[in-house]
């Protein structure tokens, strides 16, 4: 694995504040992981990690930036959702991080709730404050692409396998609220979706609207690859077996 470039390593020094060192250090106390080896992805929001433990495992770590994340656009979308009140009780401190701190929970939590639904997606492994530590997807210390950069082999099939995923997550009760080819790694052929923050029970009400941009979404990027789903049926048919 080659060093991280000059522009990973800014990164890495927008990320590091005192309390999310402070942080990182007891995650890696209680043997979640040894040390961070390099960026799997940059973004405003947040910073995935690929981190190795003693064992030589490699883990996922994604750290919610405190300074720089659009906490006010996060609480627009936690304040409607019912779960909230459950939700990060024993969080303390300035609205700002108790947000940030929330969102990294609902994720924590959505995450377990795709597994269970049966949802190809990472499985949650701890978290704390702005850290969210996560099964690693890919081989050695080489992520999984995203859909968005692997074109599947069988567009048709993997787009099948998509809808059927989405479905069953709706059937579930719930809503991915931010699914594109942006968010679904191709994981040798076979789709897992990713970053789970946004997603939220049908009963939240705003739940319908995002549906359907993850249904658009998915329909856009298969139709310009030779799939056609018309967006109004796929919706039909996944509200016709919800659990909401």
């Amino acid at each position: 694995m080659p060093r991280p470039s000059r522009e990973e390593w800014k990164t890495y020094n927008s990320v590091f504040d005192q309390h999310t060192n402070r942080l990182l250090f007891k995650l890696s106390s209680q043997g979640h992981f040894d040390e961070l080896v390099t960026i799997i992805g940059p973004g405003k929001e947040a910073v995935v990690f690929i981190a190795r433990k003693t064992d030589g495992t490699t883990v996922a770590v994604k750290i919610y930036r405190l300074e720089t994340a659009n906490f006010s656009k996060m609480y627009d979308y936690l304040r409607v959702d019912p779960r909230l009140p459950k939700l990060g009780k024993t969080v303390v401190g300035d609205p700002r991080r108790r947000t940030i701190f929330q969102w990294t929970e609902r994720e924590f939590r959505n995450l377990l709730l795709a597994r269970t639904a049966g949802i190809r997606a990472p499985m949650p492994i701890a978290h704390s404050h702005n850290v969210l530590i996560m099964e690693f997807i890919g081989e050695d210390l080489e992520p999984a692409p995203l859909l968005k950069h692997s074109t599947p082999e069988d567009p048709e099939a993997f787009a099948q396998r998509c809808f059927e995923l989405l479905g069953r997550w709706a059937a579930s009760g719930m809503v991915h609220g931010d699914l594109s080819e942006y968010n679904i790694l191709n994981d040798n052929e076979d789709p897992v979706f990713i970053d789970f923050s946004h997603g939220a029970p049908l009963k939240a009400p705003n739940s319908i609207d995002l549906l359907r941009r993850d249904v658009e979404n998915l329909c856009n990027y298969f139709r310009k690859h030779g799939v056609k789903r018309d967006p109004d049926d796929v919706m039909k048919d996944m509200l016709a077996h919800t659990s909401s």
